[in-house]
């Protein structure tokens, strides 16, 4: 028997996800979650209940900044690969809530590394970094490069991703086991977060309340399918780096969409038009986003594969069974 992976924010939208791959290709998986309010903890707990019957996972209710008991599950359950996906997310939350970020995203990675480098024959720690690293740069004909050297963070949040970048390029060279971070581009889908734009806007719509556009809905992002994000997790993590290395990759789907065509495609799909207030840009906000995977591609073959029009499609479908809504 092989030894089991852990996935941390297994609870979470992306962590599910990789969960769910991972026990379909027969791995053993340990999901690590502590499960908080930081938004409505009963979806989290639908996610859970997904797991139910699954006789290969294995859920702890863990704090990552529990330096002990992550070493612990480490330890006796001879882990030697972990996908780190726990984090405190949100730009705009970083702002209020400054010190969430720094226990989740820095202690957390912290002890998820320290459980790491004591565990014998450690293969690889593959863990969520985010494309807010590189700031609100502008938007050119190529999309961003994991060689440009993400200096200008916006928000607390995309600070403590660099951070987390820097922490693990420090441990692979003093302790020599391999690193893969990725730098995720507005991931979107079935189970998504209640607090991304195409969530939250749907159920305003729904509702028949007023969305709010920000940025006057001139900014653009590369929204990327959760089924290719998990592509390219799985992809990484089969094709670690050498011994000692660590490697930063960008996934997301290299085809930026305006956030105005993001509405207009939403609209379609759950069939209902939304009343828009226009806004202006909120502090820690960029202006668009754009994943140059060439380095992925070349790492795992990976190309994404849905479309937006498609992926809102199978989300507004999602939603509407989930919440019985309509």
């Amino acid at each position: 028997m092989t030894a089991p992976i852990i996935v941390t924010g297994a609870a979470g939208f992306i962590g599910h996800a990789v969960a769910h791959r991972l026990l379909a290709r027969g791995e053993h998986v340990i999901g690590v979650d502590i499960v908080n309010d930081y938004y409505d903890p009963a979806l989290k707990e639908a996610r859970l209940a997904t797991f139910e019957g699954q006789n290969n996972f294995t859920f702890e209710r863990c704090d990552v900044a529990d330096a002990a008991g992550i070493a612990k599950l480490v330890k006796d359950n001879g882990v030697r690969r972990v996908v780190h996906l726990a984090a405190q997310a949100g730009v705009r939350y970083s702002i209020e809530n400054p010190f969430a970020y720094e226990r989740s995203n820095l202690a957390g990675h912290l002890s998820v590394m320290e459980a790491c480098r004591h565990a014998p024959d450690f293969e690889h720690l593959v863990y969520a970094s985010s494309s807010s690293v590189y700031g609100d740069k502008p938007m050119g004909g190529e999309g961003f490069s994991e060689d440009e050297p993400a200096m200008s963070p916006v928000s607390l949040y995309a600070a403590t991703k660099r951070a987390c970048e820097l922490m693990s390029q420090s441990y692979a060279t003093l302790y020599g086991f391999p690193q893969t971070g990725l730098r995720f581009f507005t991931v979107y889908g079935p189970w998504g977060r209640p607090d991304m734009a195409y969530f939250s806007f749907t159920q305003k719509i729904l509702k028949g309340e007023s969305i709010e556009v920000f940025g006057n809905g001139k900014m653009a992002r590369d929204f990327t399918y959760i089924d290719d994000i998990v592509d390219g997790i799985l992809g990484a993590l089969d094709n670690p780096p050498a011994t000692g290395e660590h490697r930063v990759l960008n996934i997301g789907d290299s085809h930026p969409v305006g956030l105005m065509e993001m509405i207009e495609t939403l609209e379609r799909a759950i069939g209902r038009e939304a009343v828009k207030v226009m806004r202006p840009m909120q502090p820690g906000d960029v202006t668009a986003t754009y994943a140059d995977v060439s380095k992925l591609h070349a790492l795992t073959g990976y190309k994404p594969k849905v479309m937006l029009a498609e992926g809102l499609q199978r989300f507004a479908d999602w939603y509407l069974d989930h919440y019985k809504a309509g």
